[in-house]
C-alpha cells in the first residue's frame, strides 16, 4: 500500500514535470485582457494556447496574470516558462503619435523606424486588412509595445480604430454602418486637411455640403495631399495630371477614400456642419484662419484684397531690408575709416622715430 502511494506520487511528479516542460510556440508579444483568471485562461485557450484546469492552478500558485501587452522575449519556450511570464512580464511601451491630417504612408514609415520593424511588411499587412485606402487608423497618441510584429500591430490599430468609430456612431446615430460611417470619415479628412483651426471646422464642413448640394466641384487643394503627396505643395501641373478621385478640380463630390487620419473634432464637424450659405474660402493674410464668402464676386474681392495687402507687406519688408543694409554699410565704412586713421597715426609715429635714430 505504502509503495503504491509512493509510486503514484512519483509518477504524478514526473507527469507534471513532463507537462510543464512541454514546448509552447507563441508570438513574442501577446495581449492579455482584463478579467478573472478563468476569463484569461478561456481567452488564451481560444487563441490556440491549449490551456486547461491544471494551467489555472499553476498560474494561481505563481500569482495573478498581468493585463495588457506581455513581452515573452522569445517565441519558443516551455509551458512553465510561458505561464510564469504571463504572471510576471510586461512589454516595453513606446509613444507613437499619429498627427491629425497625416497620411498612413508617412505614419507607417515613422512607426517602422521608431519600433525597428519592417516597413515593407507594415505596408503589406496594411493593404491586406484595410477597409479604405486611408482613415483606417484614428489620429491619436498610441502606446505600442516593442517586440510586436507587423501583422499584430496593424490589426491592433485597425481593431482599436474600428471600436472607437463604432462607439462614436452608436452614441450619435444609435447604430454603426461601416459603409455610411466612412462617408463621414472622407468628409472629415477633407476638413482635417483644409481647416486652419478647430473653431472653423464646422464652417469648412458647411462649404463642402453647400457645394455638393449645388452640384459645384469642391476644388480643394487639400484633397490632393493624399498618401505620399501629404506634404507636397499643390501646383497647376499636379491638378492637370492627377486623374484619381482625390482630384476635386476634375471630379464632382467627395473622393472614394479618406485623404488622411482624422480625429473626433473633424468627425463631429463632418456630421454636424454649421448652417451657412458659404461656397468659397481662402486663407487670411496671417494664414491662421480663412476668409469665407457666399458669392464668387466676393471671393475674388477677398483674393484681390489679400494680394494687395501682401504686396504692401512685401514692399515694406523690402524697404526695411534695404534700410537695414544701408545702416550696416555705413557702420562698416565708419569702422574702416577709424582703422585707416589709426594706421596713418602709427605710420607717422614710426617715421618720427626713424628720424630721431
Amino acid at each position: 500500500m505504502f509503495f503504491n502511494i509512493s509510486d503514484f506520487i512519483l509518477v504524478s511528479i514526473i507527469t507534471l514535470l513532463f507537462y510543464l516542460n512541454m514546448p509552447v510556440i507563441s508570438k513574442q508579444v501577446i495581449y492579455i485582457p482584463k478579467g478573472s483568471t478563468n476569463y484569461i485562461i478561456t481567452y488564451l485557450d481560444k487563441k490556440g494556447y491549449d490551456l486547461n484546469y491544471i494551467d489555472k492552478i499553476i498560474i494561481r500558485l505563481i500569482g495573478y496574470p498581468q493585463n495588457g501587452w506581455i513581452d515573452l522575449k522569445r517565441t519558443s519556450m516551455s509551458k512553465y516558462d510561458f505561464l510564469y511570464k504571463i504572471d510576471t512580464s510586461k512589454a516595453a511601451l513606446k509613444h507613437i503619435v499619429l498627427v491629425p491630417g497625416e497620411t498612413y504612408y508617412f505614419f507607417l514609415k515613422d512607426v517602422a523606424q521608431e519600433l525597428n520593424i519592417s516597413q515593407e511588411k507594415l505596408f503589406f499587412y496594411y493593404d491586406k486588412y484595410k477597409y479604405k485606402k486611408d482613415g483606417n487608423i484614428l489620429a491619436e497618441t498610441y502606446l505600442l509595445p516593442q517586440g510586436m510584429d507587423e501583422e499584430q500591430l496593424i490589426l491592433h490599430l485597425f481593431n482599436y480604430t474600428n471600436n472607437q468609430y463604432k462607439k462614436y456612431s452608436l452614441k450619435i446615430f444609435g447604430q454603426y454602418n461601416q459603409k455610411n460611417w466612412y462617408k463621414y470619415i472622407i468628409i472629415a479628412s477633407i476638413i482635417q486637411k483644409e481647416a486652419a483651426c478647430v473653431d472653423e471646422m464646422t464652417t469648412i464642413s458647411s462649404v463642402i455640403y453647400n457645394r455638393i448640394q449645388k452640384h459645384i466641384k469642391l476644388q480643394m487643394d487639400g484633397t490632393l495631399n493624399y498618401a505620399q503627396y501629404s506634404h507636397t505643395p499643390i501646383t497647376h501641373n499636379m491638378i492637370k495630371s492627377d486623374n484619381s478621385t482625390y482630384n476635386t478640380y476634375k471630379n464632382y463630390g467627395i473622393p472614394t477614400d479618406p485623404i488622411c487620419a482624422v480625429n473626433f473634432d473633424s468627425i463631429k464637424a463632418a456630421i454636424f456642419p454649421r448652417d451657412t450659405q458659404y461656397l468659397y474660402f481662402m486663407k487670411s493674410l496671417d494664414g491662421k484662419k480663412h476668409n469665407f464668402s457666399i458669392s464668387y464676386k466676393q471671393h475674388i474681392k477677398n483674393i484681390r484684397l489679400i494680394q494687395k495687402k501682401r504686396k504692401i507687406q512685401k514692399r515694406k519688408h523690402s524697404i526695411k531690408k534695404y534700410k537695414a543694409k544701408k545702416i550696416k554699410v555705413k557702420r562698416k565704412n565708419k569702422k574702416s575709416k577709424k582703422k585707416t586713421k589709426k594706421v596713418k597715426k602709427r605710420s607717422h609715429l614710426k617715421d618720427l622715430w626713424r628720424s630721431v635714430k
